[in-house]
C-alpha cells in the first residue's frame, strides 16, 4: 500500500506538493515553501536553468571552495534605501555653500552640465518629477570635520562611523545608471531593470561557496525590501533567494515554528516521510537538480527552526555591548538591534548577511524635501549601531575576516528641489568598505567640487562586487553559467588602490 501511494504521489504533482507542505509541518515557507510555489513542482525531472549543457560546455558546478587564497569569509551589506547624500555625509562640498543659490551655470563650475556628460541615465519610464536636473546650488545642511589619524573628512552626523575612520575605506567616486529607485536592484545586481531579472552580488556568493555553518542559512537579509528588490537567484534559482530572517526570537521565520498541537516527534515523523518521498523521486530522476535543491532545504529548514532563535537571543549580551549598539535609546533600538544580531550570525558563520534600512516606498532617505531633518533623523537612527557593529567585530577579532559595506542607491544632487531637499543624483555618490583586507583611513576618488560627477578613478557598482568577490577568493567568470553569458561590465574590476597587500 505505501507504494502505491508513493506511485499515485509521484505522478501527482498539485497531490505531492500538498502533502509536502502538510508532512513538513510548515517549518519553513522560506527555505522550502517558495520553491513549491514559485517553480510549481513543473521540473518533472528537468534539469534547472544553466545545467542542463552543463557536459556539453565542460562547465563545473561550483565545488564551495575559493579559487584562491581569501582575505575575508563574510559579507556584510549594509544598503540605506531612498539614496543618501554623499555631500552630507562623506563627501563634504564647501564650494556648495559658498555658491549657494546660485545657478550651476552662474558658478565656475558650468562645465558640469555638459550635454555628453549627462548622458548616463538611463529612463526607466516616463520621466516623472524626480530623477531631475536641480542646477540652484543647495548649502551644506551640515558641518564636517577630520576623524581618526588619518584626518578624514566626513560629516557631523555621522560621528560614530567617524570614530571608525581609521577603519574605512570611503569611495566618493561611484556612478550607477537608473535615476530612479530601480537603482536599488541595480546596486545589488548591476544591471538596469530594462535589462530584466538578474542575480544579486549575495546570490553569486551563495552559488559559489561552501556553508560556514550547516545549521544556518547562508545567505541572510534583514529588513524590508521593496516588491522590484525582493529577489536574489533569479536564473541561478530561488534556492539562492536570501532568507529573511526578522530579529524577533519568537518569531525569526515565516513558518518557522512548529504549528500548534504538532509534537517534535510528529514532526519528525513528518520529516522523515517526506524525505523517503523525496529519495524516491530522485532514483527516477537522478538528474534534477531542483529537487536536490529541495531535500537540502528541508533539511536546512529544521536546523534553522533549532538554531535561528538562539542567534537572537540578544538579551544574553553584556549590558556595556548592548548599549555600545544603542540598545537603550529609542532612535537606535531598532536598528541597534539589528546590527547586534549581525554580529552574532557572523560570529556563528553566516557568509552573507544584506540589511535594508529604511524600505517603504521610495525609501526614507528619499529626502526631496526637508533635507535636514530626513537625513538628521535617519542618521541619528544607523550611526550609533553601525559605529559599534564596527568596533565590537574589531574587539572579537572579526573583523579582519568580515568585509562591511555602507551604500545606497545613489546620491543627492548639488542642486535644490523645491525650497530644501535635493534630487536623484546618478552621476556621483560615496560608499565605504571596511575589514576583510581593505585597508582602513583611505579615501579614494573624488568627484568634482560641487560633487556632480566622479572625475577621479569612477567606479560603476560592479566595481564594488567585484572588490568583495576577490576578498572573497572567488572569480565571478569562473562562476558564470555556460548558458548565460555575463557582459564585462557585469563583472567589474576589484578597486585595489583601497586592498591591503
Amino acid at each position: 500500500m505505501y507504494q502505491r501511494l508513493v506511485r499515485d504521489v509521484a505522478c501527482r504533482r498539485t497531490g505531492r506538493r500538498s502533502g509536502l507542505v502538510t508532512s513538513a509541518m510548515g517549518i519553513s515557507g522560506l527555505a522550502l515553501g517558495a520553491l513549491l510555489q514559485r517553480d510549481g513542482w513543473a521540473g518533472g525531472g528537468r534539469l534547472s536553468a544553466g545545467e542542463e549543457s552543463d557536459s556539453a560546455h565542460g562547465w563545473e558546478r561550483p565545488d564551495g571552495q575559493p579559487h584562491f587564497a581569501p582575505r575575508a569569509k563574510s559579507v556584510v551589506w549594509l544598503f540605506m534605501n531612498g539614496g543618501v547624500s554623499h555631500m552630507e555625509s562623506f563627501d563634504p562640498k564647501p564650494m556648495l555653500t559658498k555658491y549657494a543659490g546660485k545657478t550651476i551655470a552662474e558658478t565656475p563650475f558650468a562645465e558640469s552640465q555638459n550635454p555628453e556628460k549627462l548622458k548616463l541615465a538611463r529612463v526607466t519610464v516616463v520621466n516623472d518629477a524626480n530623477g531631475q536636473q536641480r542646477n540652484r546650488l543647495y548649502p551644506l545642511q551640515v558641518g564636517y570635520r577630520r576623524y581618526g589619524e588619518c584626518g578624514m573628512q566626513l560629516s557631523d552626523w555621522v560621528p560614530e562611523m567617524g570614530s571608525c575612520a581609521d577603519d574605512l575605506a570611503v569611495v566618493r567616486s561611484m556612478y550607477t545608471t537608473d535615476d530612479n529607485h530601480g537603482a536599488q536592484t541595480q546596486f545589488h545586481s548591476g544591471r538596469h531593470m530594462l535589462d530584466g531579472e538578474y542575480p544579486t552580488l549575495g546570490a553569486w556568493v551563495h552559488y559559489g561557496l561552501g556553508s560556514l555553518n550547516e545549521n544556518l542559512p547562508q545567505f541572510i537579509s534583514i529588513g524590508g525590501r521593496e516588491y522590484w528588490n525582493a529577489k536574489d537567484g533569479h536564473y541561478l534559482g530561488p534556492e539562492h533567494d536570501a532568507v529573511p530572517v526578522r530579529v524577533d526570537p519568537a518569531n525569526p521565520l515565516d513558518y518557522g515554528q512548529r504549528p500548534a498541537g504538532v509534537s517534535q516527534r510528529q514532526q519528525q515523523l513528518g520529516f522523515q516521510l517526506t524525505e523517503r518521498w523525496n529519495r524516491l523521486r530522485q532514483q527516477q530522476y537522478p538528474g534534477d537538480a531542483a529537487l536536490a535543491a529541495r531535500l537540502r532545504s528541508y533539511e536546512l529548514a529544521y536546523r534553522m527552526q533549532m538554531s535561528v532563535p538562539e542567534v537572537l537571543q540578544l538579551n544574553t549580551e553584556t549590558e556595556e555591548t548592548q548599549k555600545m549598539y544603542g540598545l537603550d535609546q529609542p532612535e537606535t533600538r531598532e536598528f541597534g538591534t539589528q546590527m547586534l544580531a549581525v554580529r552574532r550570525l557572523v560570529e556563528r558563520g553566516v557568509r552573507f548577511i544584506q540589511v535594508q534600512h529604511g524600505a517603504g516606498g521610495a525609501g526614507v532617505w528619499d529626502a526631496h524635501g526637508g533635507l535636514l531633518s530626513n537625513h538628521e533623523r535617519n542618521f541619528r537612527a544607523v550611526d550609533k549601531p553601525i559605529g559599534g557593529l564596527l568596533r565590537d567585530l574589531k574587539q572579537r577579532g572579526l573583523l579582519d575576516s568580515t568585509l562591511v559595506l555602507f551604500a545606497s542607491e545613489f546620491g543627492r544632487t548639488p542642486g535644490t528641489q523645491g525650497s530644501d531637499g535635493r534630487d536623484h543624483h546618478i552621476y556621483g555618490f560615496s560608499v565605504w568598505l571596511a575589514g576583510g583586507g581593505v585597508r582602513g583611513g583611505v579615501v579614494h576618488g573624488a568627484t568634482d567640487e560641487i560633487g556632480f560627477h566622479a572625475v577621479e578613478d569612477r567606479h560603476y557598482v560592479t566595481d564594488i562586487h567585484a572588490t568583495i568577490l576577490r576578498q572573497l577568493g572567488l572569480d565571478s567568470r569562473r562562476l558564470e553559467l555556460p548558458d548565460r553569458k555575463r557582459l564585462d561590465i557585469d563583472h567589474g574590476q576589484p578597486i585595489t588602490g583601497i586592498l591591503g597587500a
